[in-house]
C-alpha cells in the first residue's frame, strides 16, 4: 500500500462511516474492549508497522521495506494471541492496566482499489500512562485498507509509520 496516485474521492457519507469507524475503533482500544476491536478487523486483516532506517535522500529505496524489521507484522490469528495475552492474570506487566488515550486526526478518505473498498489515511497519538509517573507517547501516521464485508466495514490493511528511527519507550504494549 502506498500514497495513491489517483485520489477517487468517496460520498461524504463514506468518507463519514469510515472516519466514524476510526474513531469508534480509537474509543474500543482506549476501553480495552479487545473482543470488539477485533471483530472490527477483516479475517484478512495485515497489520504492519515498519521499522524505520535513516537514509539519505538519494538513496531510493526509502526508510523501511517489507523485508526489513518491523514492529508490527501481524495477521489475524497474531493480534487474537496479544489479546489473549493482554487477558492473562500472568500478564503481570499489565496489572495495573495501562491507560491508554488514541487521538487520531487528519483522515482523508479515498475510493479503494475494489468496489467497497476504501483508503484512509490519518495521524495519531497515542499516550499511554502507567502508575504514578510513567508516561510515554507514540505518534505516526496510519494507511488503511478497509472493506464493507457481509456484516459492515472491517479493517482489511494498517501500515503505521512511526518519524522515529529508535523506539523511545521501553515496549510498544499497545495497538495502534
Amino acid at each position: 500500500m502506498t500514497a495513491l496516485e489517483n485520489e477517487l474521492p468517496v460520498s461524504l457519507d463514506d468518507a463519514r462511516a469510515v472516519e466514524a469507524f476510526l474513531l469508534r475503533e480509537a474509543r474500543l482500544l482506549d476501553d480495552e474492549r479487545w473482543d470488539d476491536w477485533l471483530a472490527s478487523l477483516s479475517e484478512a486483516i495485515h497489520y504492519w508497522m515498519p521499522g524505520i532506517e535513516n537514509r539519505r535522500r538519494e538513496d531510493r529505496s526509502g526508510p523501511y521495506r517489507l523485508e526489513h524489521m518491523a514492529f508490527f507484522d501481524d495477521g489475524l490469528r497474531d493480534l487474537q494471541r496479544r489479546v489473549a495475552r493482554f487477558k492473562q492474570p500472568s500478564a503481570w506487566a499489565e496489572n495495573p492496566a495501562t491507560r491508554n488515550v488514541h487521538l487520531i486526526s487528519n483522515i482523508e478518505v479515498y475510493a479503494g482499489d475494489d468496489e467497497g473498498e476504501f483508503i484512509a489515511f490519518s495521524c495519531f497519538l497515542n499516550m499511554r500512562s502507567r502508575g504514578l509517573d510513567e508516561s510515554h507517547q507514540l505518534v505516526g501516521r496510519r494507511e488503511d485498507v478497509l472493506r464493507q464485508e457481509a456484516d459492515g466495514l472491517k479493517l482489511l490493511k494498517r501500515k503505521i509509520l512511526i518519524p522515529n528511527a529508535m523506539l523511545l519507550c521501553k515496549n510498544i504494549n499497545t495497538f495502534l
